[in-house]
């Protein structure tokens, strides 16, 4: 149970922060999967890319719906980061 515990809580940290400051979840979730739930640093690094990518995924559809989304620039910027 205190297992269970620990995820929860870095768990809302880490959404907290994605949610407050729009990135930086990947800097906290990984120390918190490797130092509380004993990942190795690989596993905890791939392990941290689907966590990220469905926080912010859920942060983009709240945004979209509100109409606070400029999509040409997003679209821009991811373009340029992907290579």
């Amino acid at each position: 149970m205190t297992e269970l515990a620990a995820t929860l809580a870095a768990g809302a940290v880490v959404g907290l922060a994605l949610g407050g400051l729009g990135g930086g979840g990947s800097m906290l979730a990984v120390p918190a999967l490797i130092y509380l739930l004993g990942f190795s640093p690989a596993h905890a690094t791939t392990a941290s890319l689907p966590i990220v990518a469905a926080t912010s995924l859920t942060g983009l559809f709240a945004h979209a719906r509100a109409g606070r989304v400029r999509w040409r620039s997003g679209a821009l910027f991811a373009a340029a980061g992907l290579p």
